[in-house]
């Protein structure tokens, strides 16, 4: 007999049953609502073709590091995971990977992605056996006949799961053909893009000069002098707003910024573009980009995000081979303070410029983030990210910034994910989450259950939708 697979209605609601009541009331309520998804990875060209995809494997087990960096963990190879070496096509058969997968998915007890890929198994497959060895054959069959079906295709996927609004992440050399193409389907209010930069700002990304040059082909400008890379980078973030982009993305190594003259900009970016500069003047550079695009965004009204906290590809050796984004990145320690100090010397004031921290660096949120956030009218706080998008992780980051920030400096949840099917998990853990902390505050009488409602509705779905300007 297989284990049966079972999701209780109340889990994630709280452990005492008055809690829990109250937490089952406010679910109630906030549970159906839209989802508004304002940042995340998932691949553009999805719902640009609008195929129905190939198998599980591919869609479920090869865009999500979250997978395959715990079979790492255990051994299990990436190239026995269907993971392409160098960009190659895999020689691994899809049905060889997924076998691989259900033996050891014991390995994720415990752990978000175990919550999510249940969510998944039952709510979008209907399958109520857990997966394992016995049942892998039946879950692949199962899943792969439902794939073929219409309303599993992308675009379908979006009504299927209440997808309102989904922003994509992109390169800021990017053509945004995907985006053209879903824009003439009739789904360019759906699904945005967003301008990722590091490519070109960021010295240490491979081919930093190539993509400086790449830069000024496309826009016409000469991008190699220092006025004339900052017309460029304007010049782009104009285009991704005319195909409906709402944000900009920058995921640097620190929150460090820099507030330096135009001689000392023009000095230090003809150094960065000749591989000359030293790694405390790239640091300087990153950090004066940042201030920048600040200065862009209090233009163009695009919202800034800064993901920083993390040492990324870690692995060098597995980065060599399978390239980024492969599961080897590890939280840091971060300093805000005195780091974003240049950037909101010239900024913070600016209620029209909405920047958006993250990291995950947890000792932070109430040491640093929350205070500052609660005081710059231009700062909001992001949700706990990726190691922290947990049943704990999200629990410790409210009891954190709630009582300095408040809520409504915070922007809600968005689901950060790669993985398509992923984001009705992610979402309904997360209210789940905000139900269960909102209702504890209803308890203790710090909050009424009215007052609680009306917050849980703002979380799940307003304040994501203010804060990235969706309706704008």
């Amino acid at each position: 007999m297989s284990e049966v697979l079972h999701l209780y209605p109340d889990r994630f609601l709280g452990q005492t049953g008055e809690i829990r009541s109250v937490a089952r009331r406010l679910f109630t309520e906030v549970e159906s609502l839209p989802i508004i998804s304002p940042h995340g990875h998932t691949e553009p060209r999805w719902f640009a073709d609008n195929k129905v995809f190939d198998n599980p494997t591919d869609l479920l087990i090869v865009p999500d590091h979250y997978i395959f960096r715990m079979l790492y963990s255990q051994g299990v190879s990436l190239e026995s995971l269907r993971i392409p070496i160098a960009g190659n096509e895999s020689k691994v058969g899809p049905l060889e990977a997924w076998g691989i997968f259900a033996d050891y998915y014991y390995l994720f007890q415990g752990t978000p992605t175990r919550i999510w890929l249940d969510y998944v198994f039952y709510e979008v497959f209907g399958l109520r056996d857990v997966l394992s060895a016995k049942t892998a054959q039946q879950y692949y069959e199962k899943i792969s006949h439902q794939l073929k079906m219409d309303a599993l295709r992308p675009r379908a996927i979006l009504d299927r799961f209440n997808i309102e609004f989904l922003a994509t992440t992109d390169g800021a050399l990017d053509s945004l053909q995907s985006h053209q193409n879903i824009a003439r389907a009739g789904f360019g209010h759906r699904v945005v893009p967003t301008f990722r930069p590091d490519s070109v700002t960021d010295p240490d990304c491979p081919g930093f000069f190539d993509n400086v040059a790449r830069l000024s082909e496309i826009t016409g400008e000469e991008a190699t002098t220092w006025n004339g890379y900052l017309s460029a980078l304007k010049n782009r973030r104009e285009f991704f707003k005319s195909h409906g982009a709402t944000a900009t993305d920058h995921g640097h190594p620190s929150a460090h910024t820099s507030d330096l003259s135009n001689i000392e900009c023009q000095k230090l970016f003809a150094k960065c573009l000749r591989g000359d500069a030293d790694a405390q003047e790239k640091e300087y550079f990153r950090g004066q980009m940042l201030t920048e695009m600040a200065a862009m965004s209090l233009d163009d009204g695009l919202v800034m995000q800064l993901h920083v906290g993390v040492s990324r590809n870690h692995n060098k050796q597995l980065f060599n081979r399978f390239g980024q984004d492969k599961g080897a990145d590890i939280p840091i320690p971060m300093e805000f303070v005195e780091g974003l100090k240049p950037l909101l010397q010239r900024f913070g004031n600016e209620s029209s410029l909405s920047v958006i921290l993250f990291t995950l660096d947890e000792s932070t949120y109430s040491r640093e983030l929350a205070p500052l956030a609660g005081h710059y009218p231009c700062l909001r706080l992001g949700p706990a990210w990726w190691f922290h998008d947990s049943p704990e992780g999200m629990m410790r980051y409210r009891q954190q910034v709630s009582e300095t920030a408040g809520f409504y400096n915070t922007v809600g949840f968005n689901d950060d994910t790669r993985a398509l099917f992923s984001i009705p998990a992610r979402h309904d853990l997360a209210r789940r989450i905000d139900c269960q902390f909102l209702a504890g505050w209803v308890v203790q009488r710090r909050l009424s259950e009215d007052q609680a409602l009306l917050l849980a509705k703002d979380l799940a779905y307003r304040l994501p939708k203010d804060a990235y300007k969706v309706e704008q």
